[in-house]
């Protein structure tokens, strides 16, 4: 069977759609670099906080995350997440009941996702990259909970980055071993094991169990770098 050759019906306008659309884009996205930046330099020191958005209260996943939020506000973090619902509104829920600061990011997407009502300060977003960008730039660590494709992608995002060293070496935590545990073994067997990664690698996380193991390492490793920060009374 012959190869079927694509032809444009016409190139030239395809090519003027172009050069129409894409200044006009880049001014876009240059508008929505400098609104984000400047709304989040004034939020403090944060940790985001990523998770699957089909968790539900009654779910053991979903308590646990409003404990986590809890806790980093009452050790004087703000939360961070990408403000939609699921793990995302349970950390910022527990971070607002504490009087935190509790920031969501939320995105437009096909199927329309709500901002949760928990949040002192919402950002919206056009481009997935541009927020993506914000969640690392200003994070002094990050918690992932059990999630979907969004979610592998920004941990496996947050490795990467962390492994290039192309952001500060901040903790990352990994919460629920159930769920991970498989994950963490294929890295230490198969990743390893066929030297596409370093064993050392495995260090740029730490898999726990619980928000207060969780809380407990993110103290830990901003201790022994010196930052400390001011808890709200």
């Amino acid at each position: 069977m012959k190869n079927k050759k694509i032809v444009l019906k016409d190139p030239e306008a395809l090519f003027n759609d172009f050069t129409r659309e894409d200044p006009w884009r880049i001014f876009r996205i240059m508008a929505e670099f400098v609104d984000s930046f400047e709304k989040m330099s004034t939020q403090g020191p944060l940790i985001t906080v990523f998770g699957s958005a089909r968790k539900k209260p009654d779910d053991r996943e979903y308590k646990e995350a409003v404990k986590m939020g809890r806790l980093l506000a009452e050790n004087g973090y703000g939360v961070l997440t990408g403000g939609g619902p699921g793990i995302m509104e349970a950390a910022n829920k527990g971070a607002h009941s504490a009087g935190g600061v509790s920031v969501g990011l939320n995105i437009e997407l096909p199927m329309e996702q709500d901002a949760n009502p928990y949040l002192s300060t919402q950002i919206d977003f056009r481009y997935f990259f541009i927020r993506k960008v914000n969640f690392l730039k200003y994070s002094l660590g990050v918690i992932v909970f059990p999630g979907g494709f969004g979610t592998l992608d920004e941990m496996l995002e947050t490795l990467t980055l962390l492994q290039t060293n192309k952001i500060n070496k901040i903790p990352l935590v990994i919460v629920g071993g159930d769920f991970w545990q498989p994950l963490v073994d294929w890295f230490g067997s198969t990743l390893v094991d066929e030297k596409m990664i370093h064993k050392e690698d495995l260090g740029f996380f730490k898999l726990v169990d619980s928000a207060d193991e969780a809380m407990q390492h993110i103290l830990s490793v901003h201790k022994k770098e010196g930052l400390v920060h001011t808890v709200k009374k």
